[in-house]
Parts: structure tokens; sequence; C-alpha cells
């Protein structure tokens, strides 16, 4: 689906990140990282065998925003405490441009067991360098292109990169070899399962496109979920952290644009509207054969929305929480 390009701008997602980044390193011991260079490129360990913690989570969610986003971890805003007492919350005031041109897990990334010289690879990048490389047709649709001279990228994986996949950061991304940071997060460590919870507004944004909203009449965004434990191995981490966004996650929009399209947007938006809603993902994923596929795209959206019509004043709500199911998977009693 085609969008009005986003207004032109100044901002620069890896300008901003990359002070991020800086800060991230600086305090590499208090949150559990472990720093490291691959001839140049300055390598971020948050899980793999540094520990990480939810601390470095947080931050290395606001990189992926492009430092256009704030991320908190907040207690339970239901009272409820079915699911624990962890929830994240996230806002944008520029949600389209942190959270597509820059938080959006887009840039395929992947080398053949001849190119490692062993074991394939595969991964998907997000974050600001994202926005150097303009891999994705979603960049051309935007109208958006970074052009600064440092690029950060955040990758879900639980090994280093081969160099062969490195150097290809590096290329495209049109960077010195140490301009470039590579950020990578385990799903399965406590700071990958909350930086992939603290993309519950970019999900949203992203099925948002995918109904054929404009993206440039979207124009605030705040969103929250709850923050489940690391699953036990990556199969299970995936499960909890999509299930925390399906079944747990809320968000509010601000849009611009004709108010009949802003309801429907709000009616189209949650996960309920789903043909898989209702069981838990792993058990979805399973079922698929491990393709995603072959699961309704309409499954991958938040559990609630509220979305509020600049110049009406009308705000529409719909979808709700699943928070049993959520506290089945989770939680037991002592």
């Amino acid at each position: 689906m085609s969008s009005t390009p986003l207004p032109t701008t100044t901002l620069s997602v890896n300008a901003l990140g990359c002070q991020l980044a800086d800060a991230l390193c600086a305090n590499a011991e208090a949150l559990g990282l472990g720093i490291s260079s691959l001839d140049g490129v300055r390598i971020v360990d948050a899980g793999i065998t540094s520990p990480g913690s939810v601390a470095a989570g947080v931050a290395i969610a606001e990189i992926c925003l492009g430092g256009l986003g704030q991320v908190q971890l907040i207690g339970d805003p239901t009272g409820a405490a079915a699911t624990g007492l962890n929830w994240l919350q996230v806002h944008s005031s520029k949600p389209v441009l942190a959270c597509l041109a820059s938080q959006y897990a887009g840039w395929s990334l992947a080398a053949s067991k001849e190119e490692t010289g062993g074991k394939k690879f595969f991964a998907l990048g997000s974050g600001p360098a994202r926005a150097l490389s303009v891999k994705e047709p979603l960049f051309e649709e935007l109208g958006y292109r970074d052009r600064h001279t440092r690029g950060v990228l955040v990758m879900e994986v639980d090994r280093l990169p081969p160099a062969v996949v490195v150097d290809k950061v590096v290329r495209d991304c049109g960077l010195a070899r140490e301009a470039l940071t590579l950020i990578l997060t385990p799903t399965q460590s406590w700071a990958g399962t909350t930086q992939v919870v603290a993309r519950v507004l970019e999900v949203a944004l992203h099925r948002a496109h995918s109904l054929g909203f404009d993206l440039a009449h979207v124009v605030e965004g705040s969103a929250r979920a709850p923050l489940p434990s690391p699953g036990a191995d990556g199969l299970a981490a995936m499960g909890r952290t999509n299930d925390a966004i399906l079944y747990g996650g809320q968000v509010w929009l601000g849009v611009t644009g004709s108010a009949e399209a802003a309801r429907e947007l709000a009616r189209a938006l949650p996960s309920l509207n789903s043909r898989d809603y209702g069981k838990p993902f792993v058990e979805l994923f399973t079922a698929a054969g491990y393709d995603f596929y072959k699961l309704d795209a309409a499954l991958f959206a938040p559990a609630e929305v509220w979305v509020s019509h600049v110049g009406s004043g009308a705000t529409w709500h719909a979808g709700k929480l699943a928070l049993d199911l959520l506290a089945r998977e989770w939680v037991a009693e002592a």
C-alpha cells in the first residue's frame, strides 16, 4: 500500500541514534554489555556471552527508534497484575519516522554456508542504519533517506554475524568501518525480549500501513505492553514477545486526514480481527510449519487501540486485552 511521502525533514535518525549508542557503550558495565571490535566495527553484545539487562533493552529500544521516541519500564497499568508487574511504555511525536524509517526490522541480511565457511546466517536488521542503506521499498514510499557519517544497526541474533554480512552493512551504508556500531540482542535474553516488546507501537504502524492508511496522517503515537521474562530458547522467547503485543499491547494514535478513515482504522487494526486470534503464538507458528507467511497477517497487530482524529476531536476504541491467555502462558503459582 502506498502513502503520501512524509514532510521533508533535517532530522537524522543516525545522528540521534549514535549519540544514544555512545552513551550505551559508556555505561556498558552497569548494563551488562560486552564491547568489542570486528576489524574496526564496534560490536555490542547484549546477551550472547554477556548477560545484558532490562535497562539495556530499554536503551537499545530508544536507539532503534532513532532517538525519536521514549521507552520506559512502568508498573502494571491494569491493576490486575495477571502477567507480572512490569510493562513497557513507548511514545513518539514522530512515530512513522521513528518506527518505520528506523525501528522496523526490515533489512534482510543473509549469508550461505559457503560464504561463512560453516553455518548459514540470517538476520533482520533494525534501527537507524536502515535509513542509510535504504534497501527496502518502504523508504521510497516514505520519502526519507539519512546521510549521516555514522550508523547503528540492531540484529536479533544469538551469534556474531559473519564477516561477509558485516562487510555488506558497511558497504551498503557507505560508512567507514569505525563509523558503524552493531548491537546484538538474542530474543531469549533480557535485553532482547525488552527491545522486541518495545516494538508495540511499530507493530501498529506496520499494520496500519498494510491496511492502506496514509502514514503521513499519523502524527502522534503511544503504546504499552506487558514485559514477560525471556523464554528458555529462541522459539519460546519469540512466542512470548509476540503474545505480549498481540494479546497485551495497547496503542493510541493521533491522526489527521478524514474522520471516517480514522474510525475505520480503529475498527480494523486490533489483532482480534485475525482468524488466528486466540491461541498462543508458538502454537500457531508450530502448526504453520514455522512459516510466518502461512499465518494471517492481521494477527500481527496490538490487542487494543484508540485512534484520535485531529480536527473533529473524536476518538474511537476497538479491541480488548487477553491477559488471561498471557497469565496462563507466563505465570504459575508457587
